[in-house]
């Protein structure tokens, strides 16, 4: 089958379509025709070597985490899924391919495209994840700090689901983006702390870094409260008192409530680019640029 690989870590001229031996599904695994791939910023953080310790490799490698699908080989032990069954979510490193296996996935709602559903795996798990963990409740204000990602855009949504006020930074390109989603939206950069005062006099209830741009100081100062600052991204963070989250959770769940969220029409992860195979680099280059309006996906 065809997939994209990389034999070394570096710059997106490392990777490149082979043809590989088909992956098959293990012990709690399901195999999916893959119809479309997301792109995260972890995926080149990888190839670059950024997460040797974290995620250690045997190198050729294949590439991506999150995949949308047809099921065509169940693993043992996987239930309450069949071949045939329409689906997304992640699984191990491999989704940029002709074939992909999943660790985790729910049913695709019949009015989800694949393409869609294919952004969803790790921006739902994260964003679910940090809501938790920083303990921001219903009626009180949330910032967060490079919110047009992904990640970020899924966190605006869920949150305002759950009756949160969301403050949220991006470019000046994306600030309608954000009010579309219902956050307050504000640019990122110097007088941050000024411009929140600015939109509500209150403290800030809880804050979120999802870009690590060196934010960490304007969002204690808001939040009054480093134990409500959380960071995915400013690893230095905990220093500061603040917490830090980076290993992934409850990911069914998470999935489940995104597609609940999409099926009531309160939620939904716009694909802002798509790309071939053979566009990988590219596609990987576009990512660690920033400035994503929602998500780009490998597809074909």
């Amino acid at each position: 089958m065809r997939a994209v690989q990389f034999n070394e870590y570096g710059g997106p001229e490392v990777l490149g379509v082979a043809e590989i031996d088909e992956p098959h599904a293990g012990e709690g695994q399901v195999r999916i025709a893959v119809r479309a791939a997301g792109v995260n910023a972890l995926d080149w953080k990888v190839r670059r070597g950024f997460m040797k310790d974290q995620m250690p490799l045997a190198l050729p490698s294949g590439v991506g985490l999150d995949a949308s699908g047809v099921v065509d080989e169940v693993g043992e032990g996987a239930e309450g899924v069949a071949v045939g069954d329409e689906v997304f979510g992640s699984g191990p490193m491999g989704a940029y391919a002709q074939l992909a296996l999943l660790d985790h996935w729910v049913a695709k709602p019949a009015e989800m495209s694949f393409d869609e559903a294919a952004g969803y795996g790790v921006p739902v798990e994260t964003a679910v994840r940090i809501l938790n963990q920083v303990g921001v409740q219903k009626s009180q204000t949330l910032l967060v700090s490079g919110a047009s990602g992904g990640v970020g855009s899924a966190v605006v949504q869920i949150a305002v689901d759950r009756g949160i006020t969301v403050i949220a930074t991006g470019s000046p390109r994306n600030q309608d983006y954000l009010r579309e989603f219902g956050a307050i939206p504000t640019t990122y950069g110097d007088g941050l702390v000024d411009r929140v005062r600015g939109i509500t006099p209150n403290k800030i209830d809880a804050a979120l870094d999802i870009a690590g741009s060196g934010v960490i100081d304007d969002l204690i100062e808001l939040t009054g409260n480093p134990s409500k600052v959380l960071s995915i991204a400013d690893f230095a963070a905990g220093e500061k008192g603040a917490k830090v989250s980076t290993q992934p959770e409850h990911q069914e769940m998470a999935y489940a409530e995104a597609a609940r969220l999409f099926e009531a029409e309160k939620f939904t992860l716009p694909v802002e680019r798509t790309f071939t195979l053979e566009q990988a680099g590219e596609a990987h280059e576009a990512s660690a640029a920033g400035h994503v309006r929602g998500r780009f996906i490998i597809s074909g």
